[in-house]
């Protein structure tokens, strides 16, 4: 992939990194305050093949208030999330298109 395009995803990527951290904080402190927690443990399975990419979704995942990576198991492309509350995949980890147009 040229390198213009992966400089584009890597910008990219960390914008949407801030926008999500800002996000969930916000989340985090309302449900905090009014007591709509309901802690779970889920598998995320990523399309990110590389185990390097791997560990920056997972550590991106953690920065993100209200959800912790616990595991990432790289022969399988799993990573194992504990949230606040349930959510879609595309909402704990919405920044893996840009990981893997920056690093795939």
């Amino acid at each position: 992939m040229n390198i213009v395009f992966r400089i584009f995803y890597a910008i990219a990527y960390f914008i949407v990194l801030i926008i999500e951290i800002i996000k969930a904080t916000f989340d985090v402190a309302v449900r905090t305050l009014n007591g709509k927690i309901e802690p779970v443990i889920v598998e995320i399975e990523t399309e990110l093949k590389r185990p390097v990419s791997q560990v920056i979704l997972a550590n991106s995942i953690t920065l993100t208030p209200g959800t912790l990576s616990i595991d990432v198991d790289s022969k399988n492309c799993v990573i194992k999330v504990a949230t606040i509350v349930p959510r879609a995949k595309e909402d704990v980890i919405p920044f893996e298109a840009y990981i893997k147009g920056w690093l795939e």
